[in-house]
C-alpha cells in the first residue's frame, strides 16, 4: 500500500539500513474558479491572506505527496529519503506543485 511508504526529509533513518532505487517525484497542476479569482483579487486590494489559494496549494501538496508514495512503490521502494518540494505558477490562475526525493529500499 502507498500509504505504508514512509516519507522523510532527512537523508538517513534512524535504524534502518537500505539501497537506493532512484529519483521519484509526484505531480499536480492546480487552478481554482472564476469567482475565486475574483474575490482573490479583490482581497489583494486590501491585503491579507487569500484562504481559497491557501487551500489550493495545501491541497496540491497532499495530492504531490501521494503522487510521490504511488511513484515509490512502483518502483518497488520502501520510503523516500530526502523529500523536498518545488512549486511555480502556470500564467495568472494555476499553480503546479512537484514533490519529489529518492526512493530506497530497506534491507534486512
Amino acid at each position: 500500500m502507498a500509504q505504508e511508504i514512509l516519507i522523510t526529509t532527512t537523508e538517513n533513518i534512524p535504524g534502518k539500513k537500505y539501497e537506493v532505487i532512484g529519483e521519484v517525484f509526484g505531480l499536480t497542476t492546480q487552478s481554482k474558479n472564476v469567482i475565486s479569482n475574483i474575490g482573490a483579487g479583490l482581497k489583494n486590494i486590501v491585503g491579507g491572506e487569500i484562504k481559497a489559494y491557501s487551500d489550493m496549494l495545501h491541497e496540491s501538496r497532499e495530492k504531490a505527496i501521494e503522487r510521490l508514495r504511488d511513484e515509490a512503490q512502483k518502483a518497488g521502494g520502501d520510503a523516500v529519503v530526502m523529500m523536498r518540494f518545488n512549486s511555480g505558477s502556470i500564467g495568472g490562475d494555476m499553480q503546479s506543485v512537484v514533490a519529489y526525493g529518492t526512493a530506497v529500499k530497506f534491507l534486512n
